[in-house]
């Protein structure tokens, strides 16, 4: 496997026993996570990115949340439309996406 250089975790509100149900989930975190999906592999970047979901970051007023390794940078009440903007700028231009970070 090749060592990616971006790593995103996407919190929805994943459980251990599989269940999904929280905050991040009823904001639309698994819609999230499936347009990254989709955008990343439209411009053909999945050696480059790898995707995680994840269960709670204990900031649930701020979800859905999107961190970016190794850049540590989190973002806060992130919509399928912000998808575009986060890949455009900060995965393919290396400018994180000021409004949205926490």
């Amino acid at each position: 496997m090749q060592k990616p250089k971006y790593h995103i975790f996407i919190c929805t509100s994943s459980r251990p026993n599989g269940q999904q149900k929280g905050f991040c989930h009823t904001k639309e975190g698994v819609a999230v996570m499936a347009k990254f999906m989709e955008e990343i592999e439209e411009r053909g970047i999945g050696g480059e990115v790898f995707l995680s979901n994840t269960g709670c970051f204990g900031i649930c007023e701020k979800g859905p949340v999107v961190v970016v390794y190794p850049d540590n940078v989190w973002y806060g009440s992130v919509t399928v439309a912000d998808v575009t903007e986060i890949l455009d700028s900060h995965i393919e231009g290396g400018n994180p996406v000021a409004h949205l970070e926490l």
